[in-house]
């Protein structure tokens, strides 16, 4: 009996020892040594016999390496004899930047709470045997396929707006959906992006004598803040170009009659850089600058209305300021207003109405509400807004005004006023005034029940609670406004959950083109704000680089990078996403930012 209870407890701790040793996680690469710009497979494997435990895949850095693709996951079951196994592999495609031996390091992943890390494997990257003939076919592929920018002008005044455009021009057949490898910089500049179609549309165009298939990638407008020479850094585009393979020639007439003719031939995945472009941005000129001069730089329109000129005092009237025209209107300051005395105005209700069809136009305008507080004839002078042309190359002056007010005595009005109190006031007085009484027991009664009772000291007391609260609370917001980037990191949050609703509004509309730019402007205005990085410097790169300082998860980081491209260049899909999948995109972001949100304030 003893002897079948020891082999009872053997043959349980033969098989928890085999449950134990086949869970594996392991790393292979399809070729240990590869040619350098040759691309490459390393997967992450995990076998065992349950893979929906599978939690937090956490990748290597894959330093030295470009990741092309990944991680793409498959899975695969086997039943052998009643036994089931299965794995779990996570693949990136990869691609060398230099020649030299490097070490890709460990991948993690957590299984039923229980830490699994790959093997490291060790990749030697050697130069291109065929060196000559790759850099004769990038030659070749450059002349029939390359990213144009274009600049409305490359020599321009502060200020003064710039068109950039680029523009793909291919003679070669493109294989499949392109992504974007680096966005340009506009350092030194505000940028305003233009509207641009949200699918790639193909005309003929004629260039260097040959004729080539054109397509208009992106569109921007900028405004230099500087002056000298600002660069704007190239645009980098991965495309798919579809090759027909060479046959080899041996003389033998077979060969050629057993090559394929339906043969695809392959998919070189070819980086495209744009010309960069240097703008040569002047200074305003000095003289002849008006003292009414506050910025503005383009071409526009002025002019203020009185909504009447007869009116009573205390009875409000409205002030419009309207100032039109082409040139960064969002920026565009009001001139001062100057009112006579005994008239007193509001801060003005500002309203924008930009174009950004082609080059950035529209018109800004500011409501007044002024109340005249004493009768008689008002004058209020001339208002002047100056500008400068950049066309004209001179500073332009317009006057609106002045505006003549006759102000009637109203039913209040400063002079029936005597020492501050008003004719209702006395009439009020009066009324509270009833009797008095001259029993002075029956007020010591009333004195000692007003004394004892609740609502006399909330009375005494809530004020100044209120007041506290209020001066606590003031202090506080001066304090968060005069610190701008902690007053955008707490409000990060905020703006990005009202884009987002705005979003899902547009996505309910099926308005796809305006709703992955309004997904974009919540992702990427949420890691502006709360990672400090300016928007002409904004990359999502430089974002991810600082996301990592704070111990942020690569998986989080991956789907990162892979979200933000999908967002922002969705139009580059030759066909638009249906309704059930710009829904699951937006819940994907959504969740993203959420996390990252979460990391942080930890």
């Amino acid at each position: 009996m003893k002897t079948v209870s020891i082999k009872i407890i053997t043959l349980i701790s033969l098989f928890c020892f085999t449950t134990l040793i086949a869970q594996t996680f392991t790393a292979t690469v399809d070729n240990s040594t590869v040619n350098v710009n040759e691309e490459f497979q390393v997967s992450f494997t995990f076998e065992g016999e349950d893979i929906s435990s599978l939690t937090e895949f956490t990748p290597p850095s894959f330093s030295n390496f470009i990741v092309l693709s990944g991680p793409n996951q498959s899975t695969s079951m086997q039943i052998i004899n009643g036994a089931v196994s299965a794995s779990k592999t996570f693949s990136y495609y990869l691609r060398p930047s230099k020649v030299g031996k490097f070490t890709i390091g460990k991948a993690k992943i957590k299984y039923n709470n229980r830490s699994f890390e790959s093997n490291e494997l060790t990749v030697q990257v050697v130069k291109d045997a065929n060196n000559n003939s790759s850099a004769s076919q990038n030659e070749e592929i450059a002349k029939n396929l390359f990213i144009k920018a274009e600049a409305s002008k490359i020599n321009s005044y502060i200020g003064e707006q710039i068109k950039v455009s680029y523009k793909l021009y291919t003679r070669l057949n493109i294989a499949a959906q392109m992504s974007i490898s680096k966005l340009p910089q506009y350092q030194g500049f505000w940028a305003e992006e233009v509207e641009s179609p949200s699918q790639l549309f193909f005309r003929t165009e004629m260039y260097n004598g040959k004729q080539f298939r054109v397509a208009l990638l992106k569109s921007v407008v900028l405004f230099p803040s500087q002056a000298g020479k600002l660069k704007v850094t190239p645009f980098e585009l991965t495309v798919p170009i579809q090759i027909q393979r060479k046959r080899k020639r041996t003389g033998n007439i077979f060969d050629d009659f057993f090559n394929d003719p339906f043969d695809a031939g392959q998919t070189i995945q070819y980086q495209a850089i744009s010309n960069v472009i240097t703008i040569n941005v002047k200074p305003l000129p000095e003289q002849s600058k008006p003292e009414s001069f506050s910025g503005a730089v383009g071409d526009y329109n002025f002019n203020a209305d009185l909504d009447r000129s007869v009116t009573k005092t205390n009875e409000p009237v409205s002030l419009k300021l309207t100032i039109s025209g082409s040139g960064n209107i969002k920026l565009v300051s009001f001139p001062e207003i100057n009112l006579p005395n005994g008239v007193e105005k509001y801060e003005p209700k500002i309203t924008d109405n930009i174009s950004r069809k082609n080059f950035i136009s529209g018109s800004k305008t500011a409501e007044y509400l002024i109340v005249p507080r004493t009768p008689g004839q008002k004058i209020i002078p001339a208002i002047e807004f100056s500008f400068f042309n950049p066309n004209l190359k001179q500073y332009k002056t317009v006057k609106a005004g002045p505006f003549k007010l006759d102000v009637k005595v109203g039913d209040r009005t400063a002079s029936s006023d005597i020492n501050g109190i008003s004719k209702e006031d006395i009439k009020l007085l009066g009324d509270d005034i009833r009797f008095i009484k001259l029993n002075s027991d029956d007020i010591s009664l009333k004195k000692e029940i007003l004394i004892l009772q609740s609502k006399f000291w909330l009375a005494v007391f809530l004020p100044l609670i209120l007041m506290f609260t209020s001066i606590v609370w003031k202090k506080k917001n001066d304090k968060l406004k005069g610190n701008v980037k902690l007053f955008k990191y707490q409000k990060a949050e905020k703006i990005a959950r009202n884009r987002l609703k705005k979003a899902k509004k547009l996505l309910k509309e099926n308005k796809a083109q305006e709703f992955y730019a309004e997904l974009s402007l919540a992702l990427f205005g949420y890691l502006e704000d709360k990672l400090h990085i300016p928007k002409s410097e904004f990359t999502i790169e430089k974002a991810i680089s600082f996301l990592r300082n704070f111990n942020m998860k690569e998986e989080l980081l991956t789907e990162l990078n892979e979200v933000a491209s999908k967002c922002e260049f969705a139009r580059f899909a030759p066909g638009g996403l249906n309704s059930q999948e710009m829904n699951d995109f937006f819940i994907k972001t959504s969740n993203l930012i959420i996390e990252i949100e979460r990391t942080l304030s930890k």
